[in-house]
């Protein structure tokens, strides 16, 4: 496959080359993922500790979720109190980008900076991730829907210490996901890390194992990678993750 001078800058900066093989990864993987059961009682208002001791009080799960539009939607998830994490939030972290993009970006849940800015891949690992999708010819500013993408994280709101989120945080937000890529109708979904993963796939597989072939989420193509906080850490693995965008590039050119 043939590259520009400014897609080979950007794999550069990426620090991408391109000769790298494209060993599939079988232990490089995150932690195992938790086997805690989702509380299925925590639709009812519950009085939950806070992490400074007073107690937060949770509301019911936003119902009718299925049927909102994007101003209803962002303003269920600004108003969401179904979990501990709205105790500690500064504000939630709703999603970015065109709201018919071809290109769905999933992550994993709101940093320190996101919680702070209101926006999803922010800081260093939005950086990487920017970088990336220039490299592919995507953006999250403004453009036509074939070239600037959606960016939506499966918790809205920051888990306290970037702790990694619980099974009942990603059980009350999940339905705010699946309305998102309702009303955006992608032609294409990266998932990247393994909560994004776990909840778009209903797999506990490592990222090595599913990465490397296309799934499908409610029908429409799904490619796992990894998250750019992770390729921060191991920067053996974004070569990679360059063979993951490659693959999505292929198959978002072959979807109608």
């Amino acid at each position: 496959m043939g590259w520009s001078e400014r897609q080979r800058a950007m794999l550069q900066e990426i620090g991408i080359r391109l000769w790298a093989p494209a060993a599939d990864p079988q232990a490089a993987d995150l932690p195992a993922a938790p086997t805690t059961e989702p509380d299925a009682s925590a639709d009812g208002a519950v009085a939950t500790p806070a992490a400074g001791g007073a107690p937060v009080v949770r509301g019911p799960r936003a119902v009718g979720v299925e049927t909102m539009d994007w101003v209803r939607l962002r303003q269920a998830v600004a108003d969401c109190t179904a979990c501990k994490l709205c105790g500690g939030r500064r504000q939630t972290v709703f999603g970015v980008g065109h709201e018919r993009a071809h290109w769905m970006i999933v992550g994993e849940a709101p940093g320190e900076q996101e919680d702070r800015e209101g926006e999803p891949f922010v800081g260093k690992s939005g950086q990487l991730l920017d970088n990336m999708l220039r490299a592919i010819g995507l953006t999250r500013g403004e453009a036509t829907p074939e070239r600037q993408v959606y960016i939506a994280n499966t918790l809205k709101c920051r888990p306290p210490g970037n702790r990694n989120p619980e099974p009942e945080e990603l059980a009350q937000c999940e339905p705010f996901l699946i309305r998102q890529v309702a009303l955006v109708q992608p032609r294409i979904i990266l998932a990247m890390g393994r909560y994004a993963v776990q909840s778009l796939l209903r797999s506990n597989e490592p990222i090595g194992r599913l990465r490397g072939r296309v799934h499908r989420y409610q029908g429409v193509p799904l490619i796992v990678t990894y998250h750019p906080a992770y390729l921060l850490r191991n920067l053996d693995d974004k070569a990679k993750a360059w063979d993951d965008l490659c693959l999505a590039v292929a198959t978002a050119a072959a979807t109608p």
